[in-house]
């Protein structure tokens, strides 16, 4: 067989980084794109054979650059995987415009066009292809203090099953995973900006998700790439437009007090 074309974007950093690394490893030819790399990271993707470009993917030129330079060096798009995003902790009184295009054009649009480029290769294949969304427990339930960063990733998980639904006829599945806070993330660093007491903030973290609590951690970029791999896989050949909450159980509601009776922190 063949080895798949997969394309990652954000892939920088964090869970692009994990995805792309993991797909390269079983033996995919992988094709990723962020707006920078580090020398460090550079390295470590293009030694494990990662193709790469720079460029911002709200621009729809970078991504039909990356659709391109994939189907010129191999013929086909296998997987897709949108994983760029950005986040944006301000209440609705205080978002400027510009703040608004950032995050829905990152988190929303990209993926959107994204989608559209993955599409347009794999109905011309016999076996269509597979797209995942990287959208947020924020996609499942929004949250109070980023409502902005909230409607970007609902917007996502509706994009995902009506894409999935319009899609299926092609043979292409298009689900998405929805992670809490995970750790070495572009996003989740930003909490730690002038931050004096790092350590107290990743305890908040981890308090958010009962699971995470009880195993005293905070999920890790390589394990929402497994479920990346899985989704892409022909062991999930079946599933469409689903949502995958890889977040500790955050989404699931308010977790039970702790036994020595202090309240669950807040989100």
């Amino acid at each position: 067989m063949k080895p798949r074309t997969t394309i990652v974007t954000g892939a920088g950093s964090g869970i692009g980084k994990a995805t792309a690394l993991l797909l390269a490893a079983e033996g995919d030819l992988v094709f990723c794109c962020d707006r920078a790399y580090t020398d460090a990271v550079s390295g470590e993707l293009t030694a494990a054979d990662v193709h790469l470009i720079e460029g911002d993917v709200r621009e729809t030129a970078t991504l039909g650059r990356l659709a391109t330079l994939a189907i010129e060096q191999t013929g086909r798009i296998d997987v897709w995987v949108n994983n760029a995003g950005t986040g944006l902790v301000k209440q609705l009184e205080d978002v400027q415009e510009f703040e608004w295009d950032a995050v829905i054009d990152t988190n929303l649009k990209a993926a959107f066009f994204g989608c559209q480029q993955a599409v347009r290769q794999m109905q011309k294949q016999d076996n269509g292809g597979a797209i995942v969304n990287v959208a947020s427990n924020a996609g499942i339930l929004p949250r109070s203090h980023d409502p902005v960063y909230s409607i970007s990733k609902l917007s996502l998980v509706g994009l995902t099953r009506s894409l999935a639904l319009c899609h299926s006829k092609d043979r292409i599945r298009i689900n998405c995973v929805c992670p809490g806070p995970v750790e070495h993330t572009q996003i989740i660093e930003e909490n730690f900006e002038g931050c004096e007491d790092r350590d107290a903030v990743v305890k908040q973290l981890i308090q958010a998700s009962p699971l995470a609590r009880s195993w005293g951690r905070m999920i890790q970029p390589e394990e929402v790439a497994e479920s990346i791999r899985f989704l892409c896989s022909d062991a999930a050949q079946m599933i469409s437009g689903t949502s995958v909450a890889i977040d500790g159980g955050k989404s699931l509601g308010v977790p039970p007090a702790e036994e020595n009776g202090a309240a669950p922190a807040l989100p």
